[in-house]
């Protein structure tokens, strides 16, 4: 099953590549940064694609991580998101899907599957540009398809500039969620967690079409066995835009 899930997320991350805005390659270097938290260093490829049109705006992204032995793919992890236009107000509706699925352990003999379990999100959106600086945001409620369903609220900021006759590009996302403390019908915590994601990107563009930057992942309460840490972890990067 698991097979099949990451052959069906492959195979969108490769439709979506076919229009996609960019293709990205990251190294990501968090074992050596920040030692047995994490199994090892590893690349991440990204298939990035945002299309506005007439009746708003749709992205999408994939997330294909190698990071089992030999450089396997042992994650694979998508959003999709979409901003319809009501009418002439600034206010949009924003509908969104996030999941996927991976592998733990540290070699072929000792792992097992796992799913990133389903998010729905749904609420108001809004977008504007200051002065060349793309801003968004949206404030929704996100359902999330734990054992023990969660009811969440989720608050998101995107950014977008172009600097210095377009050389240097900015962007990125902070997220602020909850969700339950624990996932399962079986476990002894009430209540919620407050979970932060931001990663902001720096890019230097050698050429239209090429850029060489990097992707700072900050995160807290985000990772679920290492609850209350917040961890920073920078990747080197080049990115192709179509």
């Amino acid at each position: 099953m698991i097979k099949k899930l990451i052959f069906t997320i492959s195979l969108l991350a490769l439709t979506a590549f076919v229009s996609a805005q960019n293709l990205q390659l990251h190294f990501d270097p968090r074992h050596s940064l920040h030692g047995d938290s994490f199994d090892r260093n590893y690349f991440t490829v990204t298939f990035e694609m945002f299309k506005p049109d007439k009746w708003g705006s749709t992205f999408m992204f994939v997330d294909l991580d190698f990071n089992q032995s030999r450089g396997n793919i042992g994650l694979a992890y998508m959003e999709i998101a979409r901003d319809i236009k009501l009418g002439k107000s600034p206010i949009m509706a924003h509908a969104e899907f996030n999941g996927g699925v991976g592998k733990t352990g540290k070699s072929a003999a000792n792992n097992s599957g796992f799913t990133i379990e389903n998010a729905y999100l749904v609420g108001p959106s809004y977008a504007v540009n200051i002065k060349g600086v793309n801003l968004s945001t949206y404030l929704v409620y996100k359902y999330h398809s734990f054992e023990k369903v969660s009811n969440d609220i989720q608050w998101t900021g995107i950014w977008n500039a172009n600097l210095f006759k377009n050389k240097v590009s900015l962007s990125g996302f902070l997220d602020v969620w909850t969700e339950n403390k624990v996932r399962t019908h079986a476990g002894f915590e009430s209540g919620k967690k407050i979970i932060l994601l931001t990663e902001p990107q720096f890019w230097y563009n050698a050429t239209p079409n090429l850029s060489f930057g990097t992707e700072i992942e900050i995160s807290n309460n985000f990772y679920r066995y290492n609850k209350n840490v917040v961890y920073v972890n920078p990747t080197i990067a080049a990115k192709w835009n179509f």
